[in-house]
């Protein structure tokens, strides 16, 4: 284990070891090369220390957060590691769980939101419920604390689709706060969806330990809560 330390564009490592490394994404930046992106991408920061997986483009990489979503994930260091962290993401032994600001107020305290998701009809970029090569996607939520127009839950995934914990909030009616895809642009001041990954668990694939981890809100996301307590009109 490493001290942790900064790297270009406020990436951080929070933890690194001959096998994996756990990793700060911060909002704005893009984890791997996409089609029509252009500029730094976390693959390319953290290059020396990545390896394993079939895809050149995105080596080490086991799972992503979408650009303009913060917080925690784990890249692989060798080949051997990608497999196993593969593996345990594949099996759900990966444990996921998400600090959300959600607009409304869902009617249960905890849940499940299980429905497929594919690429929306209309707009592929989008994800949506019944869309076209739709697979599974399941999304459990519990509140953390009801706000006047708002509520701020906490989410665990348990598949790790595209856009899932956004396009699954919409679909129930209550799109993440700040979201300019998904309906919530622009509130409480946001400049992006108010998403991020605070939590991140699972065992060591070459030492056996259970590995947990865990990131504070940023400065935008938590300013927002706070204008959010505050708000006297939605």
């Amino acid at each position: 284990m490493v001290a942790e330390r900064e790297l270009p564009r406020g990436v951080r490592i929070v933890h690194a070891d001959e096998w994996l490394a756990v990793v700060y994404k911060p909002a704005g930046l893009v984890v791997h090369e996409a089609p029509g992106h252009r500029g730094t991408t976390l693959v390319e920061i953290l290059a020396p220390m990545l390896a394993g997986g079939d895809d050149p483009t995105r080596p080490g990489i086991v799972h992503r957060l979408d650009r303009d979503t913060s917080g925690l994930l784990v890249v692989a260091r060798s080949a051997e590691a990608h497999r196993a962290l593969s593996a345990a993401v594949k099996d759900r032994r990966v444990e996921r769980e998400y600090i959300a600001l959600i607009t409304g107020r869902p009617r249960a305290r905890s849940g499940t939101i299980d429905a497929p998701l594919g690429r929306d009809f209309r707009a592929p970029e989008r994800r949506a419920v019944g869309g076209r090569g739709r697979r599974p996607a399941r999304t459990h939520f519990e509140v953390i604390e009801a706000l006047p127009f708002d509520t701020l839950v906490r989410v665990r995934l348990e598949t790790g689709r595209t856009h899932q914990i956004r396009a699954h909030f919409e679909a129930i009616g209550h799109p993440v706060a700040g979201d300019p895809r998904y309906g919530g642009a622009g509130r409480h001041g946001l400049r992006r969806q108010f998403l991020h990954a605070a939590r991140l668990a699972f065992v060591h694939p070459g030492t056996g330990e259970a590995l947990e981890f865990s990131s504070e809100l940023p400065e935008d996301l938590r300013a927002a809560l706070e204008r959010a307590r505050a708000a006297d009109a939605p």
